[in-house]
């Protein structure tokens, strides 16, 4: 694809980005802080919108002649139409996940982008059959919503999903699938524009319209990159977007080990645990973002690895997991069940 087109849509979200902040501060589309939230004073949010203005003028002017252009542009403009009614409004998570059912229906239902079939490691196939839909639709609205918690400070989300971009961009280069390879390059320069302005000291947030949009975009396109392909294959997104995903299900056991709603707010997510070791704002998100380049790495070395070395890799990978989110106490301070396990089998014996 002509280059022009990809500097095009960095400059034009760079410079969107500033009338978009203007744009939030007079509609009161702002973030205010309080007890759960790291900034100290009020911020515009809405940043999204500049990346999705962007990303969609860079698939205009790529002139893709492909069937599902149409279904992920309004998809899109769903899941975007929802996210900016959420920062003026704060919408319940009810009428959030509606948008998301939405959005993620005209995908599935409307453009026929669903997971059938992966091939498994030892011969045969898994056909999903009834479950395709169900299966599909649970994979684009995890990932749409692990991006959205994940986005707790100056440039986090934007950076962890520029990384996962690149990975996924990397793949389909790789694969010699043109479509999500172009998708991908115009999203990743759509989203670098405006991680210029979000970066730490952030001058405008995401806001759910811009992580709403940047997880279901990712979520489609990682779909479309590995969908119908080897087990492996299908493990592979999963671990390149290993740091929110891991961020979305430590989430969901703390609540539910400690009895509160999912939807129930709190400060021990992965960000908020660097915080509390005494890592600075800058320091966190550059650790996440290492995290995520590791993680994206991992992916890709799996992609091309045997099937007994993914396997090993995976498994070991599960518990360097596990054991860091015992140290920062990701899933809480009590929940550290390896490490007791460890620290008992150290200590030493009583003496008779």
């Amino acid at each position: 694809m002509p280059y022009f087109i990809l500097i095009c849509c960095f400059l034009l979200s760079l410079l969107l980005t500033p009338i978009v902040k203007a744009i939030a501060l007079k509609i009161g589309a702002t973030d205010k802080p309080n007890h759960r939230k790291v900034h100290e004073r009020i911020m515009p949010r809405l940043g999204g919108l500049a990346i999705f203005i962007s990303f969609v003028a860079g698939v205009l002017l790529s002139d893709l002649s492909h069937s599902h252009v149409f279904y992920i542009l309004l998809g899109s403009s769903i899941i975007v139409l929802t996210g900016i009614v959420d920062d003026l409004t704060e919408l319940s998570a009810k009428i959030k996940l509606i948008g998301q059912l939405l959005a993620a229906a005209v995908i599935i239902l409307g453009g026929g982008m669903q997971i059938d079939f992966v091939a498994l490691p030892f011969g045969g196939e898994w056909d999903f059959t009834y479950l395709s839909v169900p299966v599909t639709f649970l994979w684009i609205i995890g990932v749409t919503n692990s991006i959205n918690l994940i986005d707790g400070l100056d440039g986090l989300a934007s950076g962890v999903s520029s990384i996962a971009i690149v990975a996924i961009t990397s793949m389909a280069i790789i694969k010699g699938d043109f479509f999500v390879s172009v998708l991908g390059l115009i999203l990743l320069m759509s989203t670098l524009g405006f991680l210029v302005h979000n970066f730490h000291p952030a001058k405008i947030f995401l806001g759910d319209t811009g992580s709403l949009f940047l997880g279901f975009i990712i979520s489609v396109l990682s779909l479309l990159g590995f969908k119908n392909v080897t087990f492996i294959s299908l493990i592979v997104p999963v671990i390149i977007l290993g740091v929110p995903l891991s961020d979305t299900f430590f989430a969901i056991i703390r609540r539910i080990s400690n009895n509160k709603p999912l939807t129930a707010p709190d400060k021990y997510h992965l960000h908020h645990c660097l915080l509390h070791v005494g890592l600075t704002h800058r320091q966190a998100v550059l650790s996440i973002y290492g995290m995520a380049a590791m993680f994206a790495a991992i992916g890709m070395i799996l992609m091309i690895s045997d099937i007994k070395g993914t396997y090993f890799h995976v498994i070991i990978l599960l518990v360097i997991i596990e054991l860091f989110a015992e140290k920062i106490g990701w899933v809480g301070k009590e929940f550290k069940p390896i490490l007791s396990l460890l620290k008992f089998l150290n200590q030493p014996m009583a003496k008779k």
